[in-house]
């Protein structure tokens, strides 16, 4: 689930730096 929470932000048109900091909360 988590994988396609990121496909679905990307491919939503948000803001990159806000998927980026989702990866950083959650592998970082």
């Amino acid at each position: 689930m988590v994988s396609g929470k990121v496909v679905l932000a990307y491919s939503g048109g948000l803001d990159t730096s806000v998927a980026i900091r989702w990866l950083k909360e959650n592998y970082g």
